[in-house]
């Protein structure tokens, strides 16, 4: 990121191969949205190369390009919000509905299912530290920097986001069971 800053741009695409992969699960694991979450790695690129001289070099470089992403998801819902205010839900989208098939999966696939239901269904702050922490590999210092709070409050997140998931997975499971 340093050569870029200092003007030689195709070093770019260097940092595209090497982080577009995670930063599209990020994005995927936040909105379940294929296209949605290309554009916002799409966007986050191009911020990285607008905003290139605020990059100081003296802290974690995925730390500062996943606090652009961040910032690009929380964007984009603001505007999306805006514009679809009077929209209802779609029924593919409701939290908890029990997923087509799920009955004939094998149970390593149904954990997967449940856990992925549960995720969708924790409040924002709290599923960004589950996937920066759990799927992104990100330690706590890293996340509460991006987050702009104390890794005490990183760790309380987790704690609770892990303390609720418990609950919700239990609560999927025995619904999808009657189901």
């Amino acid at each position: 990121m340093m050569k870029v800053k200092d003007g030689d741009l195709d070093k770019l695409g260097l940092l595209f191969e090497r982080y577009n992969r995670p930063l599209y699960s990020f994005f995927y694991r936040k909105t379940y949205e294929s296209q949605l979450s290309e554009d916002l790695v799409q966007s986050v690129f191009e911020r990285m190369l607008k905003y290139r001289t605020t990059y100081s070099g003296t802290g974690s470089f995925t730390t500062w390009m996943f606090s652009i992403a961040r910032n690009a998801h929380i964007d984009h819902y603001r505007k999306e919000k805006r514009r679809r205010e009077d929209e209802i839900l779609d029924e593919e989208q409701i939290p908890g509905e029990v997923p087509a098939g799920y009955a004939e999966m094998d149970e390593r696939n149904q954990k997967k299912v449940l856990l992925e239901k549960a995720i969708e269904q924790l409040d924002d702050d709290k599923r960004e530290v589950v996937i920066l922490s759990r799927f992104e590999g990100l330690k706590y210092h890293e996340i509460a920097d991006i987050q702009g709070v104390t890794e005490s409050a990183i760790k309380v997140r987790m704690f609770r986001a892990m303390k609720e998931l418990k609950q919700i997975v239990t609560t999927l499971s025995e619904e999808y069971s009657h189901e």
